[in-house]
């Protein structure tokens, strides 16, 4: 899909209000326009690097529309999860993920517009079929609020496209959202590096001054001095001629003659030390939540373990309620639909682990025979497709009593609930999320 087309989808979402409007109030009194620019930090390597480490993992996550049932979760299909795993013409599931991450950390906010078609059903509630997703980069953001309190948010691109829609209708992800009551960042709604920055910039004047000092060719390299008096006249012809010697000099030796004599100077490049140098690093790295072993990839189990809680879950958390909010109505959440990012399977698990949570599940019919194979770097089989095997030594605790016994009879506390009790079938979902109202 061109770029002019993915516009196209974008004016068909317009929802501009009918009455008039107003910015939308803020709290510190400043008028809610943004502009998506900030300081290029991205010119160092080590800020590159270390973001480039956060993408490649957040990459690996799978999305998926779930409903959760007390602690039950089961997975959906239909057009939310159609979307999830392709999300446009233009991308795969994993270049969607890394363009919302990368534009994440680049403005510390991050816009997807969903694309859909609309329709009534039989019970008077509007349905949504989401046919993509689409990551913007706008220029300028405006928060816009109707005489009936409701949010809009108004676009601006760089050719001066702009469109208007429902804040309920973006998804919206914020990074480092603090002091600003719509954006992440600053109270300008812009990425705070001023101390970052700093760091860079040390950075950069260690790296650059060791530089100049290694390939400096105008430091004195040594003294002549005249063994007798000169004047003025006579030292200018002298220095003329020391020129013309060094400049005529391939070999390297200085011709003087018994007037003169040379004195060198010893000159030695002080290096900046190597535990400089990973302090710097490390301050860099530390901005961003990598350490330094996920940088170079010479991690523990355990090391890994904590760059994921610390760095990468609160973005997956932050991820999978943005997209929550946004795709289902108040409805569909309340009957436990939710967007989800799993993590690369068996992420923090080594071999003899991957065998011990294999031996846990194995008995109760958790896991597919070919998943067993999947977690062992095996090619899943075609005849053990939606194989799964039981331990018979496992019963339903809801039957246990009559397995043991062998009867049937319900005691008081096993009544039949009474209507009250009873799930009132007209408020149970009729389908899958996104196509009806209750998101099943």
């Amino acid at each position: 899909m061109k770029g002019g087309e993915i516009l196209g989808w974008l004016d068909k979402l317009r929802r501009k209000p009918k009455v008039k409007t107003e910015y939308a109030d803020m709290l510190n009194g400043f008028t809610p326009i943004f502009s998506q620019f900030g300081d290029d930090i991205y010119a160092s390597d080590v800020v590159q690097q270390a973001l480039n480490c956060i993408v490649s993992e957040m990459k690996k996550l799978t999305p998926q529309h779930v409903r959760t049932s007390n602690c039950d979760v089961t997975p959906v299909s239909g057009s939310i999860q159609n979307v999830l795993q392709n999300p446009n013409e233009i991308m795969t599931t994993s270049e969607f993920i890394e363009k919302i991450v990368w534009q994440l950390y680049f403005n510390y906010n991050a816009f997807i517009i969903p694309t859909y078609y609309v329709w009534t059903d039989d019970k008077g509630n509007e349905q949504r079929r989401y046919t993509g997703l689409y990551p913007i980069q706008p220029t300028q953001v405006d928060f816009i609020q109707d005489a009936a309190n409701l949010l809009y948010v108004k676009f601006t691109f760089a050719n001066n496209f702009e469109t208007t829609l429902a804040y309920s209708d973006v998804i919206h992800i914020r990074y480092k959202y603090s002091v600003n009551e719509y954006m992440g960042g600053n109270e300008q709604g812009q990425p705070d590096n001023a101390a970052l920055l700093k760091t860079l910039d040390l950075n950069y004047q260690l790296l650059h001054n060791l530089s100049k000092a290694m390939k400096s060719s105008c430091a004195i390299n040594g003294v002549v001095k005249f063994k007798s008096m000169i004047d003025g006249g006579k030292t200018e012809a002298a220095l003329k001629e020391l020129e013309q010697k060094l400049q005529n000099s391939e070999s390297g030796f200085l011709p003087l003659d018994i007037t003169s004599e040379f004195t060198p100077i010893d000159r030695q490049v002080q290096m900046v030390d190597e535990a400089t140098l990973k302090f710097i690093d490390e301050k860099i790295l530390r901005h961003f939540g990598v350490p330094l072993c996920i940088l170079t990839g010479d991690y523990t189990k355990e090391q890994y373990e904590a760059f994921y809680q610390k760095t990468l879950e609160p973005i997956i958390i932050a991820m999978s309620q943005a997209f929550t909010r946004a795709l289902f109505t108040p409805r569909e959440k309340a009957f436990g639909n939710k967007i989800e990012f799993y993590p690369k399977e068996l992420i923090f698990m080594s071999v003899d682990q991957t065998l011990e949570m294999v031996n846990l599940l194995a008995p109760t019919g958790s896991i597919y025979e070919n998943e067993k194979r999947v977690a062992f770097g095996l090619r899943p089989l075609p005849e053990l497709e939606g194989v799964r095997m039981q331990s018979l030594n496992w019963v339903n605790v809801d039957y246990a009593k009559q397995y043991q016994t062998g009867t049937t009879a319900k005691t008081d506390d096993e009544e039949e609930p009474n209507d009250e009790e009873k799930p009132n079938d007209d408020e149970e979902p009729d389908d899958e999320g996104g196509d009806n109202d209750d998101g099943t």
